[in-house]
């Protein structure tokens, strides 16, 4: 039986323009309003079978903006970045400027005393390779699976179901509320766009 997993991202929660690693904060308040206002257009996410959030504050609070009252996963929490936790991409740079750069070149490194990001999208990818396929919608349909999680998480959920070398991590931007929907099982995911808000989660 096929599993139809619908990716959230969170939503925002800071109005810094550059996100801070592994970022603790709940949303902020155009977080909060930009979540309720797509929350009818995204309202069949909260029907589907299986709904999961990673544990960080800024995911289940989109889940629950939502409807979706998901059940936090570990898995799925975002990349370990050690010593750079809470930091973000510029003020590592420029604390650590020969780290990050091998960091960002070389996606088996953990110069942060973290997690890399190969380890990463192995992680987010066995997660969702192992998803239980459980009862599933009606008339033979796909069973229904949402995650909400950080944009870092689908990113490497992404790179995963391409079968993508880990590098290709860097070429994919997910923007807060965005979704994306991939088809299948373990070994044999497909990629499906969304359609525009009012039609992109439809059966």
């Amino acid at each position: 039986m096929a599993l139809r997993v619908t990716f959230v991202a969170a939503a925002r929660s800071s109005a810094l323009p550059a996100e801070c690693f592994e970022d603790d904060q709940s949303l902020d308040q155009a977080g909060w309003d930009e979540a309720r206002r797509l929350a009818p257009d995204l309202a069949p996410l909260a029907t589907a079978e299986q709904r999961y959030c990673s544990p960080a504050p800024r995911s289940r609070a989109t889940g629950d903006a939502l409807g979706c009252a998901p059940l936090a996963q570990l898995a799925l929490r975002d990349c370990d970045m050690g010593r750079w936790r809470g930091l973000t991409l510029g003020q590592a740079m420029a604390r650590d400027p020969a780290q990050v750069d091998a960091w960002l070149a070389d996606p088996l490194s953990a110069p942060h005393g973290g997690e890399s990001v190969a380890a990463f999208v192995a992680r987010v990818g066995g997660w969702l390779d192992t998803r239980p396929v459980g009862a599933h919608a009606g008339g033979g349909g796909a069973a229904r699976v949402v995650a909400v999680a950080e944009p870092s998480v689908v990113r490497a959920a992404l790179v995963h179901v391409l079968q993508a070398p880990p590098a290709t991590y860097w070429n994919i931007d997910v923007r807060p509320l965005s979704t994306v929907t991939v088809l299948g099982g373990a070994g044999r995911w497909h990629l499906r766009f969304d359609d525009a808000p009012g039609q992109r989660v439809r059966a």
